[in-house]
């Protein structure tokens, strides 16, 4: 790697108005038609929200992870790009708004909510009501917590110039890397993985955060082509840049891939009966193709898509593979949450289309209004002149 310096020249500028129309557009009406689920396919509906919660706390953490990992690792090249990293995660801040459509519907939605037998009589010290709303709050309290911590220094930042900031995140990195592990695969466990309360997995967390971190880098990476190709951000971000976060996206992808051929393999190679219906319900019938799908969706997509270098550093190239990684998280999400309520085949109806639009919407509405409040780079930050000054 090579550096060249670079002068900085940010200009605070405001996003148009017609990115907030569009994306409050597009959040009501996915809102009305989720409203319209609610009642006409109520139960999809509610397994709808499940998936929705989800992907968003996903994306979220993810976000504020990767804000962890450039302090903790000293990194340059995302410094002048971290401002999106933290307007994408100030979603936690509205992740117990996107919980409520969920917790009055858990009798439904969770058969160890209602019914015990052996199995679950095992598992009850930590599959109870109380206990799962208490871990809800204390993981989302613990995140949002986090989230103000960082954030808060790094505004702070851009009016102080004050180095030490940047030292006291770094040690918060420390501490929120850990955390950050335990947490989210608690979530996961909880909200996933407790649909289908008879089976298990050791690897079911740490495959999610894989999910969850490609999923975050695609939303990263389109919304930081999309404002730095429109004069938006600092001058300075070029292709490698763009590289550094295709590398992730391909970096993740790969690793989603192996934990969930490891998870796979583990449970068809001991072939214990608690451990194989759950795969089995997925190979059985129309599931087959989506399961099958998954794998060239997830994988063999991007693999191609983003092994050669020219690809990473095109940003037209970069937004489609962004946008082709979401889906490959989204469809991933659908595979383990439809199954639980339909067994027989998948299908595609209005509702998943409405609480997509809610997601796309919200994220949209979230950065045009962070926008308005925040520079969109960390013009404070002590490495932002090597961050611009980055080469491969």
């Amino acid at each position: 790697m090579s550096s060249t310096t670079h002068a900085i020249h940010y200009e605070k500028k405001h996003l148009p108005a017609s990115a907030g129309t569009l994306g409050w557009g597009v959040l009501i009406a996915g809102l009305a038609v989720a409203g319209a689920s609610f009642a006409m396919d109520p139960m999809r509906a509610k397994y709808s929200s499940i998936m929705l919660f989800m992907f968003l706390a996903g994306v979220g953490i993810c976000s504020l992870f990767m804000v962890s990992i450039e302090y903790l690792a000293g990194a340059v090249w995302s410094t002048p790009l971290r401002r999106v990293f933290e307007i994408l995660a100030s979603s936690l801040l509205f992740l117990p708004l996107f919980a409520l459509p969920i917790l009055p519907f858990m009798q439904e939605l969770y058969l160890w909510t209602h019914k015990t037998d052996d199995i679950l009589a095992r598992k009850a010290a930590y599959l109870n009501q109380p206990f799962f709303l208490i871990r809800l709050a204390l993981i989302l309290g613990i995140w949002i917590l986090f989230y103000k911590l960082f954030t808060g220094r790094s505004y702070k930042q851009d009016e102080t110039r004050d180095q030490d900031l940047t030292r006291k995140n770094v040690k918060l990195s420390a501490v929120f890397i850990p955390v950050f592990g335990i947490s989210i695969t608690a979530l996961s466990i909880d909200f996933l993985m407790s649909l289908e309360p008879h089976w298990f997995s050791t690897m079911f967390g740490v495959n999610f955060f894989a999910g969850s971190l490609v999923a975050a880098l695609g939303v990263i990476t389109i919304t930081v082509i999309l404002l730095n190709e429109n004069g938006y951000l600092v001058k300075g971000i070029i292709g490698d840049h763009y590289y550094s976060l295709g590398f992730g996206m391909f970096a993740g992808c790969v690793f989603w891939t192996y934990t969930a051929f490891s998870q796979g393999m583990l449970i068809w190679y001991a072939n214990l009966p608690e451990e194989t219906p759950w795969f089995l319900n997925r190979w059985e019938g129309s599931w087959k193709v989506i399961t099958i799908a998954l794998l060239l969706v997830h994988f063999i997509g991007p693999l191609f898509g983003l092994i050669q270098r020219k690809n990473k550093r095109n940003p037209s190239r970069m937004i489609f593979m962004a946008a082709w990684v979401i889906f490959a998280h989204v469809l991933d999400l659908y595979w383990i949450v439809v199954p639980v309520f339909q067994p027989e085949g998948p299908s595609l109806r209005l509702t998943e289309f409405g609480f997509i639009a809610i997601a796309i919407g919200f994220l949209i509405v979230l950065v045009t209004q962070q926008a308005k409040k925040k520079n969109l780079v960390a013009v404070g930050d002590p490495k932002l002149q090597r961050g611009l000054a980055f080469r491969l």
